[in-house]
């Protein structure tokens, strides 16, 4: 197939490079013009392209999506496809494809996983969208799935896409979670000789072997007791969505709501919660509350 590829960062640009290489013809555009671009402006992306045209976009969720979205709405006409591969909300698949639709443009929305190994291995691929749109761009996410009968599935209609990739992210912060609460254990406790040797032994054989735990021991390899990685990580925003529908729906996630609370809390120095709680402590029980 002939397809545009809108944003070449580090995933955008692997999976143009993908596409490439399972015979397709793709025209890449980013706004940086360091970038590995073949076109430097969208209309320019758009005339080089045949019509009925389908363009990939890997930008952003939010005013960097809302935007290009608009541009390609103006640009684009009646029967080309646009296919959301970013980490947008799934209600906002429903808005975008509203507008779209009034001008004869359809949107496929796809959850897309497996970051930077996703050039060699393929990518987990959540599709979203009407039978008749999904059907049309197969040839490019069999392309970008993973070898053998697993890593593609249409999750249902507009915004299904996105919604089973929001829920797999939740997943993925749990096990992420988890993985690292275990380490803290088996780093602090005395009865191990070696925490990076017991993560290393429960990758064959163990039922929690995983790819998560693989990639762990790897960052272990690379820094033993991870000393020079700093104890932060980011949240983007997916697993808070989930967290809000769960509640809707009224399906309890403990587990995940707690990974949640653990990243935000480990963006806040000196957190004016712990403040509260030590000068209750000290109010009632005299507890010392001066700083080191």
């Amino acid at each position: 197939m002939q397809i545009g590829m809108i944003g070449l960062g580090r995933m955008g640009n692997n999976m143009a490079e993908r596409l490439r290489s399972g015979g397709h013809k793709v025209v890449g555009y980013d706004i940086s013009p360091d970038s590995n671009r073949d076109v430097d402006s969208l209309q320019a992306l758009v005339d080089a392209l045949e019509a009925p045209r389908v363009i990939w976009v890997m930008v952003p969720a939010g005013k960097p999506l809302d935007s290009t979205i608009t541009q390609l709405s103006n640009l684009l006409g009646n029967g080309d496809l646009i296919i959301d591969g970013g980490n947008t909300r799934f209600t906002e698949d429903q808005e975008h494809a509203k507008t779209l639709s009034a001008k004869g443009i359809g949107l496929v929305d796809v959850g897309t996983s497996n970051g930077i190994w996703g050039r060699e291995n393929g990518y987990a691929l959540m599709v979203g969208g009407s039978d008749e749109n999904v059907a049309r761009i197969q040839p490019i996410l069999h392309t970008l799935k993973p070898e053998g009968d697993f890593g593609l599935v249409h999750a249902g209609g507009t915004g299904a896409g996105h919604y089973a990739k929001m829920v797999h992210n939740g997943i993925e912060y749990g096990m992420m979670q988890a993985l690292a609460e275990g380490y803290a254990v088996l780093e602090a406790s005395d009865f191990i000789k070696d925490a990076d040797d017991v993560v290393q032994s429960w990758r064959k054989g163990s039922v929690i072997q995983s790819w998560l735990l693989d990639l762990l021991s790897n960052a272990l390899h690379k820094d033993p007791h991870l000393s020079h990685i700093a104890g932060k990580a980011d949240e983007t925003g997916e697993t808070k969505w989930m967290i809000g529908d769960a509640l809707e729906l009224g399906i309890p996630t403990p587990a995940i709501t707690a990974a949640l609370y653990a990243r935000q809390s480990s963006q806040i120095q000196d957190p004016a919660t712990m403040k509260v709680v030590s000068a209750l402590r000290n109010e009632f029980g005299g507890h010392s509350i001066a700083k080191d």
